[in-house]
């Protein structure tokens, strides 16, 4: 499977467009780089940083932390490497691998012990000060190498067996194609592909047109599939992929539906215009669709999508505003209920209040917090050892409320954590 990767730039934690960091990145939809290359149908995003104090380091860091939190795509993040601290740095951010740009002292050292702890797989290694040495294959993953489509010798100083990901120079979409096509291109990335109007599912019908195997949506059902209506339309019912808030109702005719597939933009029939209509195209407040649902009867459609802005034309995030009734109701759902808990502790935090146990814990410091934590993990062991299901419950409750009092105390999130568990 070819891939492609769009490619930012970070400096002194402000995200750019270009290498040399003059030109700050703007989507066309307005979102982060994160959320826009996730949603247009990009396989990888590429994090480049550039710092020459550890506070601008740092300052770096914490930006690709919080792009990797949108990203719905793999990150590859990392940046010039000078110890192995680094290259555990862009790790443990959350990319699924680390960058590592050689620097012209102690590249050696830190890319094997980098390689050893972590793995080859984890590594990307693009080599700056010299030819690439061919006894490094065995010590990373992928080689990153920067060419446009005339000066390919530099390909032929890598081993034959090594993977490569290729940051074209070039703008041509003939030669970028032609470089996919070379047996270890694995990878392909450049200016080209990361422009705001690069149309990256197009380009993948290019690739696959020449016997590419790209990833691309392949509907398990065609329009022939589904129960019109009697103006041969079908409702689709539309839904935030993340929130699971509805959205809208509209409607497709089959145009609506492939152009959907095909450009990963949701489409409708417009009944009053009479005309396919692409949402956001005028106002900017694109669906992004990430899944297509058919119903029991195939007369209606769920799409599952990532709204950009309102979804509704009054302005407001969902069309479905006008509340009728609501009932008074307790919810159990599990990441509703740990994140409200782990809110209520952030806001003790930040507001003590008297005899609280939390501030008590908050007064007393990390160490105090962590002694807790020992003690209730200790608990769970004795109670799962008896074993009383009542008894495991609620030592595991106890102990998952102080761990998320020792997440508030070090500014670590519940999102950061089911994320890091996602990357795993």
């Amino acid at each position: 499977m070819k891939k492609l990767a769009a490619a930012v730039y970070i400096k002194d934690g402000v995200v750019y467009s270009d290498r040399a960091c003059s030109v700050k990145f703007v989507s066309a939809d307005g979102g982060s780089a994160a959320a826009y290359y996730s949603n247009t149908g990009m396989d990888v995003l590429i994090l480049l940083e550039f710092s020459n104090t550890d506070q601008e380091h740092e300052k770096n860091l914490a930006c690709m932390k919080a792009l990797i939190r949108e990203a719905e795509i793999p990150v590859y993040a990392g940046g010039e490497v000078k110890r192995f601290e680094d290259v555990k740095k862009y790790l443990y951010t959350g990319a699924e691998k680390a960058i590592f740009i050689q620097n012209k002292e102690t590249w050696e050292q830190a890319l094997s012990e980098a390689s050893s702890r972590f793995g080859a797989e984890k590594i990307i290694y693009c080599p700056q000060l010299e030819e690439p040495k061919k006894e490094v294959d065995s010590l990373v993953g992928m080689f990153y190498i920067s060419a446009d489509f005339n000066s390919l010798d530099v390909l032929e100083q890598i081993p034959e067996t090594a993977s490569l990901l290729i940051e074209y120079q070039g703008e041509e979409i003939s030669e970028a194609v032609k470089l996919l096509e070379r047996k270890n291109v694995g990878c392909l990335s450049g200016g080209f592909l990361s422009k705001s109007d690069f149309q990256v599912m197009a380009f993948k019908e290019t690739c696959r047109a020449v016997g590419l195997e790209m990833q691309i949506v392949t509907p398990n059902l065609s329009w022939t599939d589904f129960k019109k209506n009697a103006d041969g339309l079908v409702p689709v019912i539309v839904q935030e992929d993340q929130t699971q808030q509805v959205l809208m109702l509209a409607y497709m005719n089959e145009e609506a539906f492939y152009n959907t597939i095909k450009t990963g933009r949701m489409t409708y029939y417009s009944r009053s215009r009479q005309e396919l209509w692409v949402k956001g195209l005028t106002s900017g407040h694109f669906q992004y669709v990430k899944s297509l649902t058919a119903d029991c009867d195939f007369d209606t459609l769920l799409a599952r999508v990532s709204q950009v802005g309102a979804a509704c034309h009054t302005g407001s995030y969902s069309c479905f505003f006008r509340t009728i009734f609501e009932k008074e109701r307790k919810t159990n759902r599990f990441s509703q209920v740990l994140e409200k808990e782990y809110q209520t502790i952030a806001d003790r935090k930040a507001h003590p209040k008297e005899g609280s146990y939390t501030n008590y814990l908050f007064e007393k410091g990390l160490d105090k917090i962590l002694k807790k934590v020992g003690e209730e993990a200790a608990e769970i062991i004795i109670a799962a050892k008896n074993p009383e299901p009542e008894e495991i419950k609620y030592e595991i409750a106890d102990f998952l409320y102080h761990v998320m009092v020792m997440m508030v105390e070090c500014g670590v999130t519940w999102e950061e954590v089911i994320q890091e568990i996602a990357n795993r």
